[in-house]
């Protein structure tokens, strides 16, 4: 199994494999490209989206700056916003439905490590360094007609249902049902959404 497909299937992975850094590197380069592109130069940011994406669809919009960790890993609908300062680490699959706004400053988490910290690093070498941090995954997943607010947090494995409002400033730790609107840290249903 490579360490890609460990990383999917949420397995401990070693973020320092050459062909996940590959991956990274690719995808922090067309970001850095993406965000230095004229803002009115829609072309060429269809362009690069169509390479950094693993799927979009139609009428996509994200505000520069926008940052990922390997950009193939996250899928749109159609008719999606994203505002600037978003921050995506896609180490699992970031899947967002159809009409979905997100405010800026939203971060999308999907990887996580061993809160021991023997397990996160293991043993240092023999320069007393230590080899990357051991990490794994969880997908998250929002539905149709989502608007998440500015600055929320999501964290890895949520499922958040079709037409729900996250409130700004969230940290959504659990999944959210359909039709309501939720906020709070840690994030909470306070309300039907109809």
């Amino acid at each position: 199994m490579t360490e890609r497909e460990k990383m999917l299937a949420g397995q401990l992975y070693d973020c320092g494999d050459a062909a996940l850094l590959s991956q990274w590197h690719r995808a922090k380069d067309l970001a850095r490209e993406y965000n230095q592109t004229d803002s009115a130069d829609t072309q060429k940011k269809e362009k690069i989206l169509n390479e950094l994406l693993g799927g979009k669809g139609e009428q996509l919009w994200i505000t520069a700056p926008f940052y990922v960790d390997y950009g193939n890993n996250i899928y749109f609908g159609n008719h999606c916003e994203v505002n600037m300062h978003c921050i995506f680490l896609d180490d699992n699959i970031i899947r967002i439905g159809d009409n979905c706004l997100i405010a800026p400053n939203v971060q999308i988490y999907t990887a996580f490590h061993p809160t021991n910290a023997s397990e996160r690093f293991g043993q240092p070498k023999e320069d007393g360094s230590f080899a990357f941090c051991k990490t794994q995954t969880a997908p998250v997943t929002i539905g149709d007609n989502v608007w998440i607010g500015g600055g929320a947090i999501i964290l890895p494995g949520v499922t958040i249902g079709s037409n729900v409002v996250i409130g700004a400033g969230s940290v959504v730790t659990k999944d959210i049902p359909d039709n309501v609107i939720a906020y709070g840290n840690p994030c909470r249903v306070v309300r039907e959404n109809k």
